[in-house]
């Protein structure tokens, strides 16, 4: 066991300030603005799985900027550290790296989010990532090993995933990808679970495909 504090889902995001390679960035410059963040952490610069990734989140850029969300990217690396590591990736694999990279040499940043595990590295940040909304809650945590690289096109399901569920008032089932049906909350009264089984239902609850009354399945006529 250890001391490790972190956020938890719907905790406010710690707001912070720190350099970056954008400059002096604060988390509350983004959501402040109604825009959703993906805050990740790698473990260093010029590290092979890091630079896959690094390559890949810039391949994503136009599906993250579609859904209104920044990528922050931290580690306990320089500015300079960053941005020769960026430029290298760029020229690499001819993609452009928009998004900041925060210099967080003082762990201010990493350690207010619980990327540093100590069991780990007392020196580098785990491959972290926070999906904070734009009220500046947190809505999903992920953890990866320093051996596995991220999952892109999952990063970005997640975002989908709860941008429609907040905009519907629904909920998104295992493997959900915009367009497939979602699920619709279940009832809280034995009437209107019996209303659900009969087929009885108006507004949300109008064409369903129920599987039993507590599992009901709805297409959406529009996603976010």
């Amino acid at each position: 066991m250890n001391d490790l504090q972190m956020p938890r889902i719907l905790d406010p995001a710690p707001n912070f300030e720190a350099k970056s390679t954008h400059g002096a960035i604060r988390l509350s410059d983004y959501t402040g603005k109604g825009q959703w963040v993906m805050l990740f952490s790698h473990p260093s610069d010029f590290a092979p799985v890091c630079a896959t990734e690094f390559i890949e989140f810039a391949r994503g850029s136009d599906d993250f900027e579609r859904l209104n969300v920044q990528l922050i990217g931290v580690s306990i690396d320089s500015v300079y550290s960053h941005i020769a590591w960026v430029r290298e990736i760029e020229a690499l694999a001819g993609v452009k790296v928009k998004f900041p990279l925060v210099a967080d040499l003082d762990q201010k940043v990493s350690q207010a989010f619980g990327m540093v595990h100590e069991t780990v590295s007392a020196t580098a940040t785990v491959r972290a990532v926070f999906a904070i909304d734009p009220k500046g809650l947190v809505r999903a945590i992920l953890y990866y090993p320093m051996q596995v690289g991220r999952n892109v096109d999952e990063l970005v399901r997640i975002f989908e995933a709860l941008q429609t569920a907040d905009a519907n008032g629904v909920s998104c089932p295992a493997n959900w990808k915009p367009g497939d049906p979602v699920i619709v909350p279940a009832p809280a009264t034995v009437e209107d679970a019996e209303k659900r089984l009969s087929g009885g239902g108006t507004g949300l609850d109008a064409g369903l495909d129920v599987k039993t009354w507590y599992l009901a399945k709805k297409n959406l006529i529009a996603a976010p």
